[in-house]
């Protein structure tokens, strides 16, 4: 599993492993780790061109004592300073004395330097900095042209919440050092951080034991899933309820349906208007015209997609919020939730929005979500007593308390109508095995996200939400290996 955690936390670790340490070598064993990656990107260090974009922080000694590691190697060094006087005096007496160069940023050789080097170390700002980046830094970046190596992380993005609000350094690889920071698991700043790299410091025994956030990874979701005995049944092994689906909507239906047969649990029993367009595609699924109390037996229901905002839509909502079984709502569902909390509720709720919803649920514009998604789902789940699942670019599940977790799976061609529904479905169908709320909500991300990429490979074609459910057997199985 990755963890992450918050730069307060990371600095309080720092702390009290410096004093633990002789002065400079937390720094040093940053710098090692630092510029072995960077030889590794090089893949040739002797007579490659190297560029460190220098602030004034600890970032800037960093780059610097890992450049003059490089130099040593045979490597061209060049330090762009950005605050010359303000330069780590260590780092760029290390360098000098390696044989490298240093300029200010305002001299005429600087951007050449940029424009000239094979690798260029971001060293502008560190895990503390705020807003974008300084028109001078900006035009600096602006000279690049080769490999981008972030330091820590990439310079104008938030360390705490993944926010970019203003000009950031895109880098292709971003090298961490003692923990990964939630910005580097969190859009829109994980796009500009390219492939993460963590080096070990010797933080870890300095960190508390619940991270910020966390990102599960095959092991983590294998030991999650489901695994029927010799004596299970359909229904011990769960029965999840789908109600879904209308008269101009039959196909919500089907796909919620089809993610919640392949999720784990025994039976899948539908209520809505669309009994005929599911039983034509999945005849084993057990079938009622509702109200859904009456429909028998479940261990969880899923509610909301394509069930239109009439009446009977309402009734339907109003009749699953009241059981006391766990509860997936989605799509229409959400709006027509009602208003206020639903700690009244004796077993989990799951909510999945999109941007879109998640604004409406808020009250705030939707750009205000994407912007700040790790806000946005905390304080959905806080406001509504629920678990979010917040459904973009990196998908977050948050349950109020504990760590937020970010999806580390999933393919742009997953923007594709219905894809929501068969991810309900799916999820749904592991809270009827006995998931939790947060462990369904994240496996469901995590299986959904890989066989959209199943679906895609190997041609990176696009894909239909089908395709998603059609494809998730084979990545159960890659999962539990």
């Amino acid at each position: 599993m990755r963890i992450a955690y918050s730069v307060e936390t990371v600095r309080a670790a720092e702390r009290d492993l410096m004093a633990r340490l002789p002065e400079g070598a937390l720094m040093q064993r940053a710098a090692a780790g630092l510029a072995a990656a960077c030889a590794g990107l090089l893949g040739r260090v002797y007579g490659a061109r190297v560029a460190l974009l220098v602030g004034s922080g600890d970032n800037g000694g960093d780059a610097l004592y890992a450049g003059a590691r490089l130099a040593r190697r045979g490597a061209g060094v060049t330090a762009v300073l950005l605050a010359p006087d303000r330069a780590h005096a260590g780092g760029l007496r290390a360098l000098r004395g390696a044989g490298g160069r240093a300029h200010a940023a305002d001299a005429a050789s600087a951007e050449a330097a940029l424009a000239r080097a094979d690798l260029v170390l971001d060293g502008i700002v560190g895990i503390g900095g705020k807003g974008g980046l300084r028109p001078d830094a900006e035009r600096l970046t602006l000279a690049v042209r080769g490999t981008v190596v972030a330091v820590d992380l990439p310079s104008g993005v938030d360390a705490d919440t993944g926010e970019v609000r203003g000009p950031a350094v895109r880098a292709d690889a971003t090298v961490t050092f003692g923990t990964y920071k939630p910005g580097l698991l969190i859009d829109p700043a994980h796009e500009h951080a390219g492939a993460l790299r963590l080096i070990d410091i010797g933080l870890t025994p300095h960190l508390p034991p619940v991270p910020d956030a966390e990102a599960l990874q095959h092991d983590d979701v294998a030991a999650l899933l489901p695994r029927p005995g010799a004596e299970s049944d359909k229904y011990r092994r769960g029965v999840v309820g789908v109600v879904a689906g209308s008269a101009r909507y039959p196909g919500a239906a089907v796909l919620a349906v089809a993610g919640a047969l392949r999720g784990g649990a025994g039976a899948v029993r539908y209520v809505g208007p669309a009994a005929d367009a599911v039983i034509a595609r999945f005849p084993e699924t057990l079938v009622h015209s509702g109200p859904p109390h009456k429909a028998g037996r479940v261990q969880a229901w899923v509610v909301g997609p394509g069930l239109g905002d009439d009446a009977a839509a309402r009734q339907s909502l109003d009749d699953v919020l009241a059981s006391d079984v766990p509860v997936l709502v989605d799509a229409d569902g959400l709006r027509l939730l009602p208003s206020g909390d639903l700690r009244s509720r004796r077993a989990a709720t799951v909510l999945t929005p999109h941007a879109g919803e998640a604004a409406a649920l808020l009250g705030v514009p939707r750009e205000e979500v994407e912007q700040s998604r790790l806000a946005s789902v905390r304080a959905l789940a806080e406001r509504y007593g629920a678990t979010v699942l917040l459904k973009g670019s990196t998908t977050l599940i948050a349950s109020g308390s504990g760590p937020v977790r970010v999806n580390p799976t999933g393919t742009g061609w997953l923007a594709t109508a219905g894809s929501g529904d068969v991810l309900s479905g799916l999820v749904g169908s592991l809270l009827a095995t006995g998931l939790s709320a947060h462990d369904a909500a994240s496996a469901g991300a995590y299986l959904h996200g890989l066989a959209a990429r199943r679906a895609t490979a190997p041609s990176g074609a696009p894909i239909a939400a089908y395709d998603v459910a059609t494809a998730l057997p084979e990545v159960w199985r890659d999962v539990l290996g």
